[in-house]
């Protein structure tokens, strides 16, 4: 594995920093830790490419707000969120905003080393973003109506009761609903079915 396979490691938790970090190291990976978004973002501007494992919850600036220092900067490093109080609602914020994964503490180490992976493969290619979008515009089209009121329903972040509510359906044929628009839309993860449904143009507000 080469050099250039690198992470920073924003996390305020010094168990987090110790453990992710000997998880990474070995399998291959080089780590840089940081304790504070704060801290990070000094460095950003000089840092080596590489992936950003990233806290969404620390004190001075939360994951969310440091991803958007980074946006404004110009500085793009493939982000992938962490966070032990996560919810739909944030990892739609987190996704909209570019991050590639979301994850919640404890994750499973599996897990995470795949999702390393794509963003080490990823190339900046503005005409393949266009590709992207009419793929994902293809697979929406495959939903039914019913599933998707389900996904306009995690678009907006709610849980499966508010939508189930909503739509005056049981929690359980929610689940149903997102387990089969999970399967046509080819994703997945939560993560995965977020960045098709934006690259397609939906929004909070659909």
């Amino acid at each position: 594995m080469s050099a250039e396979r690198l992470v920073h490691l924003v996390d305020d938790e010094e168990a987090i920093r110790l453990s992710a970090g000997f998880l990474l190291r070995t399998n291959g990976y080089t780590v840089k830790s940081y304790v504070s978004g704060v801290a990070f973002l000094a460095d950003a501007d000089r840092a080596t490419p590489g992936c950003v494992l990233l806290d969404i919850r620390m004190p001075e600036l939360d994951g969310l707000e440091v991803q958007r220092r980074l946006s404004e900067r110009g500085i793009e490093l493939p982000v992938i969120m962490l966070t032990g109080h996560g919810d739909i609602a944030l990892a739609v914020r987190a996704i909209k905003a570019g991050a590639v994964e979301f994850f919640e503490k404890p994750f499973r180490k599996a897990a995470l080393l795949a999702a390393l992976e794509d963003p080490f493969r990823r190339v900046d290619d503005a005409d393949r973003s266009h590709l992207d979008a009419a793929e994902a515009v293809v697979r929406l089209a495959a939903l039914t109506p019913r599933e998707g009121d389900v996904l306009r329903g995690i678009v907006k972040g709610q849980p499966n009761k508010i939508t189930a509510f909503d739509l005056g359906i049981s929690n359980r044929t929610v689940e149903a609903h997102r387990a089969a628009l999970m399967l046509k839309l080819n994703a997945r993860s939560l993560s995965e079915v977020l960045r098709i449904a934006f690259a397609a143009g939906l929004s909070e507000r659909d």
